[in-house]
């Protein structure tokens, strides 16, 4: 007899073995391919993956078959930089970052002092994410302890693989923001005890950026890294060119933005730096050989003017880029309409983004960026069972474009380009369905 929690779903099937590379034409060991394909599911895991006619013969007689046939099935969408708590002022009139902070974000952020509030958006959050098809993310919090509370509580409860982090910052925010120095590490601590390793969970630490923590916190937070090396840590890092004035002021002992962070022991192989617009090689190769990666943030950045990111330079010292939404700076939560943004500042700089380069890196990319890759980001036996359901009929014009297409690789970019939520039939986490399109 079969278990409720084993089936198998017959679909098109596509995940990445390996980085594409930039052709066109990817190396075809990087990409496996299955046009009738059988994922075969069981306790939250991938047992099998093999074409349908081939593995039929080996699954017991009352296994349940979902059949997909016509739809694309993918490994859930990552996005490795997001703030939950700046879910409501998505769209908000566009300012440079230091002023939209001051305006939009910090305001908003004081209303989850209250545990009503964080839990209510932590489900909405999570709600909208899965309806684009992403089941992982790395997580800002706000500065309230209970936001974190809240929100892996909500993860929790839908068994998803999730980073977060409570915000440190201990200078330059409304006080209803700023922490103590040491008290909003031994928040963190309490935290970390709490729901580092809990089910799906992992925790990271968050230091907003440099200007709102002193010397001493960023400090006290590279201690907390150094004692755990399982952690993992996300902050920001030269997004706009009245930041790194700032930042210069602030630190005068620094060389540059980077090496505040350096100097604090905060930059390793599980550190994200969101943005990274504004840095000299010398900068990204000092990230790549520490094995940090740069959250690259498109449509924020085009949203709040910060510039255009240079993926290519990035490449050329092997500097890990990840993709991000950001929000609320970022105009929307879905991981296609980060690569397109992707696409278009890339085309901006002559570096055009190609579809397999773009959902390796929304899969298996970001996953090893995040040191994730062993339990998700690939369509694998063993993995965890996170993967999107991709339905080319899911808009009339998405529908027209993917039937004029010839190549798997025109489908993809199709995707890339057209796709929104409603290209997304299905998202599951742990085998489980947690989103279907109505």
């Amino acid at each position: 007899m079969t278990t409720n929690n084993s089936r198998v779903i017959r679909a098109e099937l596509l995940s990445f073995n390996a980085d594409p590379g930039e052709a066109d034409n990817p190396a075809a060991q990087s990409v496996s391919h299955l046009e009738d394909g059988a994922l075969w599911l069981e306790n939250g895991r991938i047992r099998a993956i093999d074409d349908y006619t081939t593995l039929a013969s080996q699954l017991p007689d009352d296994i349940e078959v979902i059949d997909h046939r016509g739809k694309l099935v993918m490994p859930g969408f990552i996005d490795s930089h997001v703030h939950y708590v700046q879910l409501e002022i998505m769209a908000s009139y566009g300012r440079q970052l230091l002023d939209w902070l001051n305006e939009y974000t910090f305001p908003e952020e004081c209303g989850f002092a209250q545990r009503e509030r964080a839990d209510a958006i932590s489900n909405a959050f999570l709600d909208e994410m899965l309806r684009v098809g992403t089941t992982t993310a790395q997580v800002f919090c706000s500065s309230h302890p209970n936001s974190v509370d809240a929100f892996f509580h909500a993860c929790r409860k839908r068994n998803l693989r999730m980073l977060a982090g409570k915000v440190l910052m201990d200078r330059n925010a409304p006080e209803a923001l700023r922490d103590d120095t040491f008290g909003g590490i031994q928040d963190t601590e309490r935290l970390i005890s709490e729901w580092h390793g809990t089910a799906r969970l992992g925790y990271s630490l968050t230091p907003r950026f440099a200007p709102t923590s002193t010397r001493a916190q960023l400090d006290a937070t590279g201690g907390l890294l150094r004692n755990d090396p399982s952690l993992w840590l996300q902050t920001h890092l030269s997004e706009n060119p009245g930041e790194l004035d700032w930042v210069a002021e602030l630190f005068p002992q620094s060389r540059d933005y980077l090496e505040v962070y350096e100097q604090s022991g905060l930059v390793g192989p599980r550190s994200t730096f969101a943005h990274g617009i504004h840095l000299d090689q010398g900068m990204r190769r000092r990230l790549a050989e520490h094995g940090a990666n740069i959250a690259f943030c498109p449509s924020s950045n085009m949203f709040l003017g910060s510039g255009l990111f240079d993926r290519h330079a990035a490449g050329e010292v092997g500097l890990n880029v990840t993709y991000a939404s950001d929000v609320g700076a970022g105009t929307d939560l879905s991981g296609l309409a980060t690569l397109k943004a992707a696409y278009q500042v890339g085309q901006l700089r002559g570096q055009p983004l190609t579809a397999w380069q773009g959902l390796y890196s929304l899969t298996l990319g970001n996953a090893k960026a995040l040191s994730l890759d062993d339990k998700i980001g690939r369509l694998a036996p063993g993995m965890e069972a996170d993967f999107v359901v991709l339905d080319p009929a899911g808009s009339p014009l998405l529908s027209r474009r993917y039937s004029r297409c010839r190549t798997l690789g025109e489908r993809l970019f199709t995707f890339m380009m057209l796709g929104d939520d409603r290209s997304v039939l299905e998202t599951w986490a742990g085998g489980e369905l947690l989103h279907r399109r109505t």
